[in-house]
């Protein structure tokens, strides 16, 4: 994307007046979405974006500064603005380049050799397969978005890595009344990819089953009060562990001493059917990567392993304070942020019991299908959450729908008390805010 000539410029000139590190970050980014509301598609928005951002490390401070034009020039003056506020030992850049490389993740079907009209073709499928679950449906909102990031990481250090990163993402999102009751249903895979997400995920099917859910939840009983056994279903219930354990095990959490897990490494929390990771490496996953935002090579880290903490994620600037080598999990929304300690793909891996027989086990509990949002506390574990689709479970079996369920607990005690973990693995995609900034993650279980 630059040539090595300019890189070394823009890095020297960033350490010109001090620092101990320099790092340069190039972002092109091309991007398409079309929507579909009330049977009709709005028509299609496309973009370009690109930019770079210096970012200059002395001890435990950082100063940035970017600009969305690549020349030299530009870059060098970024680089100037971002050193203009350190000043202290010098480093040099390094001549000795180590080139860094993750797992790359195919693309079929480039979306940009895809004509629009498929990508429309592919909304109004949805759209009318959702229509036709019944005369309940009130409204029907169909997306589709794909993006292009070409990413170019290069330090004073000698790091040197490219990425180049395809997403493509469909939502249906379908709204049924009746009787005065509202409730609506929501679906929305994507993936690492091309257009190829479209052949593995039906457009029908999709709009099929936001409406299906939707017309159940109109059905709906209030949810009753007090203490529960609850079953999580896969995919969607990966968010407790995204929320409830991941947020609390990034470095830049542990270094303020403002989570629960702080100091806490080698302490059991859950039994052995218990084992966490956060994995930027998933070929295909909708939060993965093959170098993240530092050019650290994307991978597989072990959080809670057999129910014990053994491990956390960490950004290079957390990784030095905690003097652990960096995990992959510095993201950064474009160029115009700094990155921070990120979540990729987050799971809570396969086990060895039977669905059918953790719900036989349950007498009266509650299924949780589908979270519509919530917070936690770091500093404390604790947590509460909405459920958008939530069931009744009387006797070993599903029994009605159940509507405002709200699950209230603490994380570390929520791995104490998890009985069964089952091998019906699903993922569920979403967007995480952290700061300000907003990245791709998926949640699994």
């Amino acid at each position: 994307m630059l040539e090595e000539e300019v890189v070394a410029r823009v890095l020297s000139e960033a350490l010109s007046r001090g620092g101990d590190l320099a790092e340069l970050f190039v972002e092109s980014k091309r991007s398409t979405a079309l929507r579909l509301d009330d049977r009709r598609v709005e028509g299609v928005s496309s973009g370009f974006d690109e930019g770079a951002g210096v970012r200059v490390l002395l001890g435990d401070r950082a100063s940035y500064a970017y600009t969305n034009v690549l020349t030299t020039d530009s870059l060098r003056e970024a680089a100037r603005a971002a050193n203009a506020g350190l000043s202290g030992f010098k480093s040099s850049v390094a001549t000795d380049l180590r080139r860094g490389r993750g797992p790359v993740h195919p693309v079929e079907a480039r979306p940009e050799e895809v004509p629009s009209s498929d990508k429309a073709e592919a909304l109004i499928k949805a759209d009318e397969a959702a229509r036709a679950e019944g005369g309940s449906v009130r409204q029907v909102s169909v997306s589709y978005a794909d993006v292009r990031q070409r990413v170019l990481i290069a330090s004073s250090d000698g790091r040197r890595a490219e990425d180049d990163r395809t997403r493509v993402r469909f939502a249906v999102q379908v709204v049924a009344a009746r009787d005065g009751e509202i409730a609506t249903g929501f679906e929305a895979p994507g993936h690492s990819g091309g257009f190829e997400l479209l052949a593995a995920h039906d457009p029908s099917a999709l709009g099929s089953q936001a409406a299906a859910k939707a017309i159940t939840m109109l059905d709906a009983r209030p949810s009753p009060a007090g203490e529960f056994p609850v079953v999580l279903a896969p995919g969607a219930g990966g968010v407790l562990i995204h929320e409830a354990c991941g947020h609390g095990l990034e470095a830049d959490t542990l270094v303020k001493e403002a989570s629960v897990y702080a100091g806490r490494r080698g302490d059991r929390f859950g039994s052995e059917k218990v084992t966490i990771v956060d994995d930027g490496s998933d070929i295909g996953a909708w939060g993965s990567f093959g170098v993240d935002d530092e050019g650290t090579e994307a991978q597989r880290t072990v959080l809670f392993d057999e129910g014990v903490l053994v491990g956390h994620i960490s950004d290079l600037q957390s990784a030095r304070k905690i003097k652990h080598p960096p995990t992959g999990n510095g993201r950064r929304q474009s160029y115009a942020h700094l990155p921070i300690v990120r979540m990729t793909n987050t799971y809570l891996l396969p086990g060895p019991d039977d669905p059918a027989a953790i719900f036989a086990s349950v007498k009266k509990g509650v299924y949780a299908a589908t979270f519509a949002g919530g917070e936690v506390n770091p500093a404390t574990g604790n947590f509460v959450f909405g459920m958008s689709e939530a069931y009744m479970i009387e006797d070993g079996e599903i029994a009605y729908p159940i509507k405002g369920a709200t699950l209230i607990g603490n994380g570390p005690r929520v791995l104490q008390v998890i009985e069964a973990v089952a091998g019906d693995f699903g993922r569920k995609e979403g967007v995480c805010g952290k700061d300000g900034q907003s990245a791709p993650v998926t949640n699994g279980m």
